[in-house]
C-alpha cells in the first residue's frame, strides 16, 4: 500500500500545483488513498520531494531533480549567514553584497542549487547579481535570504 500510495504522491505532484500537505492529502484521499498528515509528512522526507518557488511567486511540491551532496544545503546556509552582508531587488534584480573575495562563491551556490526561477548569476569581489524571473519571484527569494539570515 506504501508504494502504491508513493506513486499517486508522485503523479500527483507531477500533474498539479500542491501548495500544501493538506492539498497532497485530499488529492490522496479523492483518488481513493485513506492517510494522515503524519504519514504524508513521512512520505515527503522518503520522496525527497521538496517546495519550489513558481514564476508567480508561489510555492509547489516537486521532486528533486538531481542528487544533492549530503550536508550541501547546511553548508549552504552557514556560508550564507556568515558571509552574506546586505542585499536588496529592483524589479527582477537581486543584488546580494557579501564579504570582500566571497561572491564568486556564493553565487557558484547558488548556481549549483538549480533554482527555476533563477534566470542566472553574475559576481564580483563582494556583490552578486541575481536575474530572477519576475519582481514577485525577486521580492519571495529576497524573503527567503532574510529568513534564512536571521
Amino acid at each position: 500500500m506504501k508504494s502504491k500510495r508513493q506513486a499517486k504522491i508522485m503523479e500527483i505532484i507531477s500533474t498539479t500545483n500542491v501548495e500544501t500537505q493538506e492539498q497532497l492529502l485530499q488529492a490522496l484521499q479523492n483518488a481513493g488513498f485513506q492517510s494522515t498528515q503524519a504519514t504524508i509528512s513521512r512520505d515527503i522526507k522518503e520522496l525527497r520531494i521538496v517546495k519550489e518557488m513558481t514564476s508567480v511567486g508561489s510555492y509547489r511540491y516537486t521532486t528533486v531533480s538531481r542528487e544533492v551532496p549530503n550536508g550541501f544545503l547546511g553548508k549552504l546556509n552557514t556560508f550564507f549567514r556568515e558571509s552574506v552582508t546586505d542585499f536588496d531587488y529592483a524589479q527582477n534584480i537581486i543584488v546580494i553584497h557579501t564579504l570582500p573575495g566571497l561572491a564568486g562563491a556564493a553565487a557558484s551556490a547558488l548556481d549549483a542549487m538549480k533554482i527555476s526561477v533563477i534566470l542566472g548569476t553574475l559576481a564580483g569581489d563582494d556583490t552578486v547579481f541575481l536575474v530572477m524571473r519576475d519582481s514577485n519571484t525577486a521580492a519571495a527569494f529576497c524573503g527567503e535570504i532574510k529568513s534564512l539570515l536571521n
